[in-house]
């Protein structure tokens, strides 16, 4: 049964990413946003869809979360969103995460994509990752 995500998994990444000096710096300070304000100046990144679905484990249930962010930038062409897709990266990829329902988790990627966004007139960034529980 899938069910909208965990709201610990969103809150502990957008701190890893505030943490994170590179790429604050290349954000131009701590722009990373849940709902970004519409007068958000660019480059930020806001944490999009986060799903949980529940599945049988052996000691009773558990949710498998994915979690989706968006890059967002108004620099000509994708270099600036592929560079802040890669601090992302840097940051999040097997990074342990504690979470409520299970001790720890560590996030793997699944995907990410830079494409030009004709309606905002901005470059969007998509970058997905699942949590997965950390060996014992």
């Amino acid at each position: 049964m899938a069910r909208r995500g965990n709201g610990s998994l969103r809150r502990n990444i957008r701190q890893t990413l505030v943490g994170d000096t590179r790429i604050t710096r290349l954000l131009g300070g701590a722009r990373i946003f849940a709902n970004a304000p519409d007068d958000a100046a660019y480059p930020y990144v806001t944490l999009g869809e986060s799903v949980a679905t529940d599945w049988d484990a052996p000691d009773g249930t558990a949710s498998d979360h994915v979690v989706t962010l968006h890059v967002w930038s108004r620099a000509g062409g994708t270099d600036e969103t592929r560079a802040i897709i890669g601090a992302v990266h840097n940051a999040l990829n097997d990074a342990p995460l504690e979470l409520p329902d299970r001790s720890n988790v560590s996030l793997r990627h699944e995907f990410s994509e830079a494409r030009r966004d004709p309606v905002n007139e901005a470059y969007h960034g998509i970058i997905r990752y699942r949590a997965v529980p950390d060996a014992a």
